[in-house]
Parts: structure tokens; C-alpha cells; sequence
């Protein structure tokens, strides 16, 4: 199984944090990630990988102030559009509306009617 083809697979994690660069390093050291860092138009965006292979991402929060530090898991789906619309149909919620990500896919941050948050992702295929 591929979890960034599968539909329904989780495929991405992602830390929210006010100090990215000090949770890179401490998560690093505690399980041994290799990190690779880029620059995006937010500011650095650092890539936890575990030999060649990428398994999470780590940013500092758009708004440091306004929420805890909070690890955020993406789960793979066919189509973002169609599962926001199943979403709202099933009573949840669309937190943050579908986006294109360059390179990556498109995404957003959905809920349940109960309140807990998850993030959607449609990856674009990868070349080669």
C-alpha cells in the first residue's frame, strides 16, 4: 500500500509550533529523523525524514499566539472537493476551504461534528 495514493490511508503528519526549528531539533535527536529544510513563502518548512524517505513536516503556526503546538494528521483522499462536500453532508465541518499546494496536491482542514480536526490531502502524481 502507498498511503499517498491510497484513499482513506493517513500519509502526512505536520507540527504546528511557535519554534520550528527547536522541535526539528528535539524530534530529531529523539527518534533519530534526518531533517532537511526549504524555504516557502510562510518561512521554513522542515521535512523529518526517516533514510530517503519523508514522513512528516514541521512550520511554525501562522499565528504563534492563537493555538498550542498541535502535531495535525493529513489522510489521503480521491477527491478533496467530494469528501468536503460528504463532510458537510455527514454534519462536519470545513475549518480551512480546499487549497492547492505547488507541487503537492490540494487539501483542507476539515471536522467532525464533534469537534476534531483532520486534515484531507489529494496528491498530485509523482513524476517518473
Amino acid at each position: 500500500m502507498d498511503a499517498f495514493t491510497t484513499p482513506g490511508a493517513f500519509s502526512w503528519s505536520e507540527l504546528m509550533t511557535s519554534d520550528a526549528a527547536a522541535a526539528a531539533e528535539f524530534y530529531g535527536q529523539l527518534f533519530g529523523w534526518s531533517i532537511e529544510s526549504m524555504d516557502m513563502p510562510t518561512g521554513q518548512y522542515r521535512v523529518a525524514k526517516i533514510g530517503d524517505v519523508a514522513i512528516a513536516g514541521m512550520m511554525a503556526s501562522p499565528d504563534p499566539s492563537g493555538e498550542a503546538p498541535v502535531w495535525r494528521c493529513y489522510v489521503t483522499v480521491a477527491d478533496v472537493d467530494a469528501a468536503i462536500e460528504r463532510c458537510r453532508s455527514l454534519g462536519g465541518a470545513v475549518l480551512m476551504p480546499a487549497m492547492d499546494v505547488p507541487t503537492v496536491g490540494r487539501m483542507a482542514c476539515i471536522s467532525d461534528p464533534q469537534g476534531a480536526v483532520i486534515n484531507i490531502i489529494s496528491y498530485e502524481p509523482k513524476a517518473g
